[in-house]
Parts: structure tokens; sequence; C-alpha cells
């Protein structure tokens, strides 16, 4: 049997990390050898959780499985304030509809990277709804203002003039206070995060608790491979979406950031990311290759091995050997009705003159054969596949027209 260390234990866990305050801090509270109450919380902003959320769940689930009490923390509260965190500008409120709204999927799709069961769930709202105007006064009071401008956002703002409410300082009061309520050993997050997990360790001490130990992640960037995924910037991949979805996604990344998906998105070792970069770099591997194995990891993660192979496959025949897919949507359409408006009837075009648009600039395929005649009709006896593109695809059956026709 073999026997780790708490500093090998320590060391496994913070693999990864961007930030770490502090690892000898970790090694002596496990050391200890009771479980460590490990915090990560999110804001039901939105309403689809996306693999940059995945980096930091995937580091909640190593916690689980070394035996600690693991705390999701559904910030249904602090979503009323909005987390000001990298934002040049004011976040706009969200209604407690809204949130609710939002919060219904957020567990269920957690549940896709770590154990449930072995987690617990809580919400802000329990200790932050009740909280009176004299405790709140009590807590501001530990923070200057001068702390609150400290932070790069917070600074970069008030050095260009761009106003920043009073209620934006009350979103790391608010996080701070949460760690207090939960008596946090650990809180896990993104690397934007940092300074709002130091002010409560300030917090905790104040309030006669041991600092937390503070541990972010690195932020993952989207499909653009320059800016921090997020949905607002449609460079997100969603954890719920399609495998075919999240493969095609994943497919259009930039060569450059193969080895980071590898890293934070399949959490590969560094090693064997540094050697995929560096092979990809000298030619010794094939960029494409790896980014369709990557992307078929991933899905798996997601959708199991089957839809995995799968969603590879179609790729492969739908964009890179342009074939027609196996599966598709199925509609019937009236024989000898002109395939301008087959094109309206199915959704792939908005109105007959965008249908004719389409059959003009030979983008309209019937049957893989090129349909030349804004005026050409839908004759065929038996099913058609008529196409927009290389993506889009509708099975056509004929029927027998309406007799008013």
């Amino acid at each position: 049997m073999v026997t780790h260390t708490p500093q090998a234990r320590a060391l496994a866990l913070i693999d990864g990390c961007e930030h770490v305050e502090s690892p000898a801090e970790l090694t002596a509270r496990i050391a200890l050898g009771k479980p460590l109450r490990v915090k990560f919380g999110i804001d039901p902003t939105g309403s689809e959780l996306h693999l940059g959320h995945a980096v930091t769940l995937h580091k909640m689930q190593q916690f689980i499985e070394d035996g600690h009490d693991v705390v999701l923390l559904i910030g249904d509260f602090t979503a009323l304030i909005g987390d000001p965190t990298g934002r040049n500008d004011s976040r706009p409120h969200l209604t407690r509809e809204a949130i609710e709204v939002n919060m219904q999927t957020y567990t269920e799709q957690a549940g896709k990277v770590i154990d449930l069961e072995r987690a617990t769930i809580r919400y802000n709202s329990e200790w932050l709804g009740p909280i009176q105007l004299a405790e709140l006064i009590r807590l501001m009071a530990q923070t200057t203002v001068g702390q609150m401008l400290e932070r790069k956002d917070f600074k970069q703002r008030y050095t260009s003039g761009t106003p920043i409410s009073l209620h934006e300082f009350l979103y790391p009061v608010a996080q701070a206070y949460d760690s207090v309520a939960l008596k946090a050993d650990v809180e896990l997050g993104g690397d934007d995060q940092l300074f709002n997990f130091l002010l409560a360790r300030d917090y905790q001490q104040r309030a006669g608790q041991p600092p937390q130990i503070c541990m972010t992640a690195p932020i993952l960037e989207g499909t653009d491979g320059k800016i921090r995924m997020g949905k607002s910037r449609g460079n997100y991949i969603a954890i719920t979406e399609s495998a075919n979805v999240q493969f095609g996604k994943l497919m259009s990344i930039p060569d450059e950031a193969i080895a980071r998906y590898a890293r934070l998105a399949d959490f590969r070792a560094q090693d064997a990311c540094d050697a995929l970069e560096a092979g990809i770099a000298n030619g010794t591997l094939v960029a494409m290759d790896e980014k369709k194995s990557i992307a078929e990891a991933i899905v798996k993660r997601y959708h199991g091995i089957a839809a995995a192979h799968a969603a590879r496959d179609y790729f492969e025949r739908t964009i890179q050997r342009k074939e027609i897919p196996n599966e598709m949507p199925e509609r019937e359409i009236a024989t000898d009705s002109k395939i301008a408006k087959a094109l309206v009837d199915v959704g792939f075009a908005d109105s007959m003159r965008a249908a004719q648009r389409l059959i003009a600039e030979g983008a309209v395929k019937l049957n893989g054969t090129i349909v030349g005649d804004a005026a050409a009709r839908f004759t065929e006896q038996q099913s058609a596949v008529l196409q927009v593109g290389s993506k889009r695809f509708v099975r056509i059956t004929p029927i027998a027209p309406k007799s008013e026709d």
C-alpha cells in the first residue's frame, strides 16, 4: 500500500494552479489529518457552464478524490450585485427571476465534471440575504477605498474616469464574507479572483478563523485563442453542447492554442503538453491530427467514447471531405415545388429573395449536384438531400401537392 505524505498530496493538488497562497499552509493543513473545506463559487449570470469553468471544476474533483469536503457555492445573492472583475464598465443588473432560471441547470452541468454525490451545494443567499445593515457596515469598515482601488480593474476605471458605482465595492466584500460563513480552508477560482480571495483571508483572521488557502487556476482562452472564454464574447464551448458542436468548435481553435487546450481542457500533464507544443513547432507532429485527437478526448469527457468517435467521423466527412452526413433533419416537400421555396420552408433562407441569392451563388446542392437555376423545381420521386454550403443538410421527401395548388 502506497502512503502519500502531506507534502506529496499538496503538490498533486497544486499542480496546474496559477497561484497558491500558500503551498506551505496547504501542506500544514493537510498534515492535521482532517478533511479540508474547499469552496468554489459560481454566480448564475448565464445559463451555461463552459470549458473555462471546467478548469476549476476539475480541480474540485481532485480535492474530492483526496477526501476533502468540497462545496459548490451558487452565488444567487452576489449575482444580484454583479461581479465587476475584469470589466471596464458596470455590469447590468440581473433580476431574481433570471437568476433562478440560470440556477436550474448549473448543478446538472457541474455534475459532468465533479461527483455531486460527494460534494455539497450551497447558496450564498442563506447568509447574505438576512444580513442586517449594522453587520454590513461592520464588514465594510474592514476594507478601505485605497485597498479597493488596488484592484486592477477598479484602478483602471478610476484612472480613466470611468464611473464606479458603490454597489460594485460590495461584491468582493460579499465574496469574502462567503468564506467566513463557510469557514473555508481552501478557495478555488480563476486567477482574476485573487484579490477577492486574499480579502477573505483578512476577514477570516478578523473573525478568529484560520485564513483560507487561495488557489487560482489559469484562465482558458476562447476559440479565438486570445480572449478569455465567455458566452458574451461568442468564443465559448458549453459543457452541454452536442458532441458535433463541441468537436466543430474545438477544431476552430488556432494551432497556437492546441497545447493550451490539451493542458486546461483535457487536463494532460505539463510535460506532455510541452512536448506537444514543441512537436507542432518543429514539424514532427501534424497540428490537424493533434487537434482532432484533443477534440475527440474532450468530447469523450462530456458525451462518452461512442459520441466522440461519431463527432470526429462527422467532422471528417462533412467538413474535411465535404461528404453528406448519415443523419440529418427530415422534411416533407410538395412535388414540383420551387427549390427556392423549399429553402425557405426548411429554414435555410429567410425569404425567397435570399433563397434565390444562395442559388445564384452556387451554394445550393440537391443530391450533391449544384442547383444553378433560381426557378428550378423539386421533381425527385424519392427522398433527396438538400444542402446549403458544407454544414447545412436536410433530407426532403416528396409528397403530393395540396389540391388547391
